[in-house]
């Protein structure tokens, strides 16, 4: 990592207060260059609170930014940190008016040309992708990290048509404990208790919304730019990284959007920006690869950012299972196109008698977090024991050739009885080494009542045999020689997928009937795609204090014997306790536990706990904001509790529980 000390331009910064409907303003943060000339202004725009959660983030490229000539600004979400108003649901249709509005108040400042761009990862992202769907005029250009264009099917409530349970869950309850928070005196001023308290009586938990809708309808319609790509009106850099959940959406933008207006990448990395470093690298020198985009589209410099190949990837090497990797060992490659035309589907057949496969329900423990940060515990371990507990089929890869290298989606055929009306596969391709070790590769899921559309939920007839199809996650791998490939099907997958009522029958799968297919990509000679060393901003000076508890495990996993119980116990590490040069003491601690009986589906529990404190002791300022979410089902609806408590000090300031049972229709 090179740290930049010197830039083209001095900065200055100042934080301001943009109006936007309503009478309501949103606090930002703005970083310019130091000259007389009007320059393009760049706006990340999310709820995660600029004054302190994202501070450590932004400075690392806010300023950068500023320094290589342009106004970079971090504007919070309405009712989230300084900014006023109410916090809403996930991109609603106010908060992207509200971006609309902020983008077209910025182009009127008298120190912007006229020109915005947009950038942002994960919400940020979305939001960029969505409100360049709405074509505001000055927006001309969006740099969208690791973001879904389909709100249903990619994000963090559904996959393939079920309730992803780890994340519906987790992410829920940690929106709740997010959008409790309270402004922050030292920049919101006097009125902060006030504001506060009016904003925690609008706080309600996202996942009663988000189970609401257990198939794709409106409600999921909106945000997801998929429905509409023509209406996206700006250029487009998507980028995504292997092990993040989101990066399917990179190749259906490049192969959905003009070539003229869109480039694609996508990594080795997580859910974090490129540059940072963080597990598994190598990072790349993405601050400078944006600054090429930005100078292009709103500075007119002739940068050949669309000399590029049109998807630039990284494949990956085989690699040993292991929970971290500093370094991915691969290789980076080019794409005219996308579909390639260096790619060609290879469909193996599975072969064999018909297998009956039911899965014990604590299928998925060893599966990894579903949103890697860069954390020791976050990917999947060996998987020879969740291979045990599925039906495996193999194929050998040549000892006497290369590496067999794959990029894109693969996709299974199956084959299916069921006796029971209601059903769920999941498919793991695995990487397995000589030695017997299994490296997951990628996986994908499909609830078989949404086997004719997300749309829709259809019961299967009981006993009746049936055909279905789904892509698992792109990957770029390479197979080395003498490994094998494993195509690995199980009925369960806790606690990333909610199981449904009577899954525990499983299914039977005719493999003479069923195949796994591969985007197999073939070696280009002399291709070469290089990018310079990461570098950034000066960081912010954040002290991470040593404490005197003794550090929990990232990821534990307890079984009862006696019971036929397994929990899976999980800190999310999102920061732990830090104290920022303006004074602020933060304190953030979350546990999420995920329950189940090997033989009972309807055993599945989740349950978040959050602990937040700020805290000022120059000023006396110590709030407190602790939540608790669980989740369970029965056979007729997902039972929910929530429970929300404030304090001032000592002193109970908010305090509101929510019970609410929803039924279950498809997810």
């Amino acid at each position: 990592m090179i740290i930049r000390t010197a830039f083209p331009y001095e900065t200055t910064r100042e934080d301001v207060r943009i109006p936007v409907s309503g009478g309501t303003h949103l606090y930002a943060r703005i970083w310019r260059p130091v000259t007389d000339a009007p320059v393009p202004a760049l706006l990340e725009y999310l709820p995660y609170r600029l004054t302190d959660w994202t501070a450590p983030r932004d400075w690392q490229r806010h300023p950068w930014y500023a320094g290589h000539g342009y106004a970079s600004v971090r504007v919070d979400v309405r009712g989230h940190g300084i900014s006023e108003g109410h916090p809403g649901d996930e991109y609603d249709a106010r908060e992207l008016a509200d971006g609309v509005a902020v983008v077209e108040w910025l182009a009127a400042q008298p120190w912007c040309s006229g020109r915005v761009g947009m950038f942002g990862i994960s919400w940020g992202g979305f939001n960029s992708l969505q409100i360049a769907a709405l074509a505001p005029a000055p927006l001309k250009a969006v740099v969208t990290v690791c973001s879904t264009d389909d709100r249903y099917d990619n994000d963090v409530h559904y996959m393939g048509g079920s309730v992803l349970g780890v994340d519906m869950h987790a992410w829920g309850a940690t929106m709740l404990a997010f959008a409790a928070r309270p402004p922050d005196p030292r920049y919101a001023g006097e009125g902060w208790r006030e504001q506060w308290l009016d904003r925690l009586e609008s706080v309600e938990p996202l996942v009663h919304t988000w189970l609401a809708h257990q198939t794709r309808d409106a409600y999921w319609r909106h945000g997801s730019v998929c429905e509409d790509y023509g209406a996206i009106g700006a250029a487009v850099l998507a980028v995504g990284g292997w092990h993040d959940p989101y990066r399917d959406t990179v190749l259906r933008l490049v192969a959905a959007l003009p070539p003229d207006r869109v480039r694609g990448l996508i990594g080795p990395w997580s859910h974090q920006y490129p540059d940072r470093g963080l597990p598994p690298g190598p990072a790349i020198g993405f601050l400078q690869e944006t600054l090429r985009w930005w100078d292009h589209w709103l500075k007119d410099a002739d940068t050949g950012v669309l000399e590029e190949p049109l998807l630039r990837s990284w494949i990956s090497d085989s690699h040993p299972p292991a929970t971290t990797y500093e370094r991915m060992e691969g290789r980076w490659v080019g794409d005219p196109a996308w579909p390639s035309p260096h790619v060609r589907p290879v469909v193996y057949g599975l072969r064999g008698a018909p297998v009956h496969v039911a899965s014990p329900q604590h299928t998925g423990v060893d599966a990894g977090r579903f949103f890697p940060f860069g954390n020791d515990a976050d990917l999947p371990p060996d998987q020879r024991e969740e291979d045990a507990r599925s039906a495996c089929f193999e194929f050998p890869v040549p000892a006497d050739g290369g590496p067999l290298e794959i990029l894109g989606r693969p996709e299974v055929r199956l084959r299916l009885r069921l006796d029971v009306p209601h059903g769920q596969v999941v498919a793991r391709v695995c990487d397995v080494a000589p030695d017997g070790s299994s490296t997951l590769v990628t996986r994908g899921a499909l609830n078989l009542g949404a086997r004719e559309g997300r749309d829709r939920s259809v019961a299967w007839p009981p006993g009746a045999t049936g055909d279905v199809s789904f892509h698992l996650n792109a990957i770029g791998h390479g197979f080395a020689p003498g490994h094998r490939i494993r195509l690995a099907l199980s009925s369960a997958y806790w606690p990333w997928i909610w199981p449904r009522p009577g899954s525990e029958a499983g299914w039977t799968v005719d493999p003479a009937a069923s195949s796994l297919e591969l985007p197999v990509r073939e070696p280009v000679p002399g291709e070469s795609v290089l990018f310079e060393a990461a570098e950034q901003a000066p960081p912010l000076g954040v002290v991470f204090p040593e404490t005197l508890d003794e550090p929990r495990p990232e990821r534990l996993v307890v079984r009862d014997v006696a019971r036929g119980t397994w929990r899976l116990e999980v800190d999310p590490r999102y920061g732990g306790t830090r104290v920022y040069p303006d004074g602020l003491e933060f304190t953030e601690s979350a546990l999420e536990t995920y329950e189940i009986q090997s033989e009972d589906a309807l055993s599945a529990r989740a349950r978040s706990d959050w602990s937040v404190r700020l805290h000022r002791p120059e000023a006396g300022w110590d709030v407190h904001v602790e939540t608790r979410s669980e989740t369970a089902c029965d056979a007729a609806a997902f039972v929910l509790s929530n429970e929300l408590i404030c304090r001032e000090g000592t002193e109970v300031v908010f305090h509101r529980t929510w019970e609410r049972r929803v039924p279950r229709t498809a997810g």
